[in-house]
């Protein structure tokens, strides 16, 4: 899950957690928005770790690809 993904989960949590009033007996929608709060937010913390990881890895794989070229010019000889 993308970090978008994981910033609606907490963002639907938080509607449901806060901003709904309405009851019913079946299910408790302030439990069901925490949960879905601390699964966005567990996603969001996965998703950064996954893409540092990535940054990480291609930072290495560029370092050993350097190419250094020295060039030495020589002004041409005045008249």
């Amino acid at each position: 899950m993308t970090a978008a993904g994981g910033l609606a989960l907490i963002l639907i949590g938080a509607i449901l957690r806060y901003a709904i009033t309405w009851h019913t007996r079946w299910i408790d929608l302030n439990v069901l928005g925490a949960i879905c709060m601390i699964g966005g937010a567990a996603s969001l913390l996965l998703g950064m770790l996954l893409a540092s990881n990535r940054r990480r890895r291609t930072e290495r794989r560029h370092q050993s690809e350097h190419v250094y070229e020295q060039r030495y010019f020589e002004d041409p000889p005045r008249l």
